[in-house]
C-alpha cells in the first residue's frame, strides 16, 4: 500500500503515508487554500440565504493558476462568446470555489487527523465521499503546480523534459511533487473505477 491507494470495502480507499509526505500535501493543500482564497461568509444580521443567490465575479482571473481553475466557459474567441462566459462565471464560480476549497479542506482535516506510528507512518483511509473530495483537490494541486512550471503536453512524456531536469535545477523539488501527486491521483481513480 505504500505510496499508491487501494481500494477499501465500501467504497472507500487507503494509502500509507510518512511524516514527510504528510507534511507535503497538508502544505500544498493549504497554500491551494490560500490561492483560492476565503470564502464570503454572511454578514452579521444578513440574510444567509442571500448567499446562495449572490453573483459572482464576471471577469476571469488574472492569476494563471486561478484562471486554470476557473476557466471561461466558451473561450473568448468572439464578443458573443466572452459575454456569454461572463454570464456563466457569475452565477458558477461561487460555487466552483466553495466546492474546491471543501475539498482541500477536507484534506487539510484527513490529514491532521491521522496518528503517526512509531515509525512515522500512517494509513489514511477515507470514505468514498472522501475519495472523490482528495480526487478533486489532488487534481486542483496538479493544475496549480503545472500551471507554475507552466507545464505542456509534451512535458509529460516517456522523453518529456520534466523527467530529464537535474538535480540542480531549482524546479525540481515542484516537479517531484507534480509527479507524487500525478501518481497519487492515478492510484485514487483506479480504486474508484467499478
Amino acid at each position: 500500500m505504500a505510496g499508491h491507494f487501494e481500494a477499501t470495502p465500501g467504497g472507500g480507499a487507503a494509502v500509507a503515508l510518512d511524516e514527510v509526505e504528510i507534511a507535503i500535501l497538508r502544505s500544498l493543500a493549504v497554500q491551494l487554500l490560500e490561492l483560492i482564497g476565503p470564502g464570503d461568509e454572511p454578514a452579521e444580521g444578513e440574510d444567509p440565504l442571500a448567499a446562495l443567490f449572490a453573483e459572482g465575479p464576471s471577469e476571469p482571473p488574472s492569476d494563471p493558476a486561478l484562471a486554470r481553475l476557473f476557466p471561461e466557459a466558451y473561450g473568448d474567441d468572439d464578443t458573443e462568446l466572452r459575454a456569454a462566459s461572463a454570464e456563466f462565471r457569475r452565477f458558477t464560480e461561487n460555487d466552483l470555489r466553495t466546492r474546491k476549497r471543501d475539498d482541500a479542506l477536507l484534506v487539510v482535516r484527513t490529514l491532521d487527523a491521522l496518528t503517526p506510528a512509531g515509525d512515522g507512518a500512517a494509513v489514511l483511509t477515507l470514505t468514498a465521499d472522501e475519495c472523490r473530495s482528495w480526487l478533486g483537490s489532488l487534481n486542483d494541486l496538479r493544475i496549480t503546480i503545472g500551471t507554475r512550471l507552466e507545464v505542456s503536453d509534451e512535458d509529460g512524456g516517456e522523453d518529456g523534459s520534466l523527467y530529464r531536469l537535474p538535480d540542480s535545477d531549482p524546479r525540481k523539488p515542484m516537479v517531484m511533487a507534480y509527479l507524487w501527486l500525478g501518481a497519487l491521483q492515478e492510484t485514487l481513480v483506479e480504486t474508484l473505477m467499478p
